[in-house]
């Protein structure tokens, strides 16, 4: 199985990929949103996720151009931004879940 990371705190970055390869993934990172872009768009993963605050192209632009794409990996948006509005616009581009950071 091959999972994405798309976060630009390297720190969270390596504490997921770590979390996820015990797992059994395979994991990509991406540190920011036009890099995420690229690979959500040319390779197939089975797990991404996602966080919003990113340079170059912000998480949710990248989750509407992979969704019109028909990139169709689940995706958890896993972010800092926690009300209720976000939460609703993450679901509405076309995320399978959405955990606040805490």
């Amino acid at each position: 199985m091959r999972a994405l990371v798309v976060e630009d705190d390297p720190r969270i970055a390596r504490s997921l990929a770590s979390v996820l390869e015990g797992a059994g993934f395979l994991v990509e990172a991406a540190g920011d949103g036009e890099t995420a872009w690229f690979k959500g768009g040319t390779e197939n993963f089975d797990l991404i996720i996602l966080d919003l605050g990113l340079p170059r192209l912000d998480g949710l632009s990248v989750l509407k151009r992979w969704r019109a794409e028909g990139c169709d990996a689940p995706v958890l948006i896993l972010t800092a931004r926690g009300s209720w509005t976000e939460r609703v616009e993450g679901i509405d581009a076309g995320a399978d879940d959405y955990l606040p950071k805490p």
